[in-house]
Parts: C-alpha cells; sequence; structure tokens
C-alpha cells in the first residue's frame, strides 16, 4: 500500500489533518508544475487545481499515485486558465500614463489606429474597441483563431510603439 492510498482513506472518514498532510505533500509539485504551464497563475492555478480535487473527491477512485492525477488536474487548470486570460476582452489598450487623457489622447489613439494596416486595424477594432472575443473576432473575419491572436499581439505592440513615439 502507498502513502497516498492510506491518506485518502483517512479523508474519505473525515480526517482534517489528513487532508491538510495531502496538500502540504503534494502543493510544492503541483505548483512547480503549474509554473511552467502558467507562469503568471500558477498559484491561482495550483489552489484551482485542489479546488476541482476536492469538489469531485467523492468521484476520485484511487490508482496508482495521486499525484499524477493531480498533474491531470493542473493541466486541464492552467489550461482553462490561460485560454480565460486570452480571450478577455480589453477593455482599453494599454496606454502611457498622462493627466490629461482627454480628447486628445483619443486623437492619438485615432491617428494610431488609421496608421495600422487594415488586417491590424479590423482585429483591433473588434477586439479593443467593441470588446468582441477572439474566437468571435475570428469567426466574424472568416480567419482561424491562431492568426487572430497573432493579430492581437501585433496590433498592440504596434499601438504602443506608435503612441510612445507622439
Amino acid at each position: 500500500m502507498d502513502g497516498d492510498f492510506l491518506l485518502i482513506l483517512r479523508m474519505r472518514a473525515g480526517d482534517e489533518a489528513a487532508v491538510e498532510r495531502f496538500v502540504r505533500e503534494h502543493y510544492p509539485a503541483i505548483l512547480r508544475y503549474c509554473r511552467l504551464r502558467a507562469p503568471g497563475l500558477a498559484e491561482d492555478a495550483a489552489q484551482e487545481t485542489f479546488a476541482r480535487f476536492f469538489a469531485s473527491f467523492d468521484r476520485y477512485r484511487h490508482c496508482g499515485r495521486a499525484r499524477n492525477y493531480l498533474y491531470a488536474v493542473a493541466g486541464n487548470v492552467c489550461r482553462d486558465l490561460a485560454r480565460r486570460n486570452r480571450e478577455l476582452p480589453v477593455a482599453e489598450v494599454p496606454l502611457p500614463p498622462c493627466e490629461d487623457a482627454g480628447a486628445e489622447l483619443r486623437v492619438d489613439l485615432g491617428r494610431a489606429l488609421d496608421s495600422l494596416p487594415p488586417e491590424l486595424r479590423e482585429v483591433a477594432l473588434l477586439y479593443f474597441a467593441q470588446g468582441l472575443r477572439q474566437r468571435e473576432v475570428a469567426r466574424i473575419l472568416g480567419v482561424g483563431l491562431p492568426l487572430v491572436k497573432y493579430r492581437v499581439r501585433r496590433a498592440r505592440e504596434r499601438l504602443m510603439e506608435l503612441l510612445k513615439e507622439e
């Protein structure tokens, strides 16, 4: 019998100390794994991994090592968090700080948008100005999601360059 099996039995019996020990034993490895998969979201991903594990604990069947199962859950969590963060509509284009962000800034942003190549301008307007998700932009333009992601990144970079110049 492996140590995880005994911990699982104790956890099923309601032993809180077993739950704490289980998390203490596996959390560092899961956190390291999440740092590789989702660097900026590692802590959130590791916590969500354990939350999902315990939310479905009554259906968990111990076959082998629990850490392997946790890795599978963590992989799904990292993919979900990365996808969610990639597709969140951005309320505004990152702009340099300024005290008077009124009409002058809107004019500068308008000029910067007008100077983008048509394919980047179209994506920037749909994604940044309209707040559409990348999947929706891809569907509207009839192009693949990877191309939309590339164009959003390029449009953001180009807008930042143009706005720094002005």
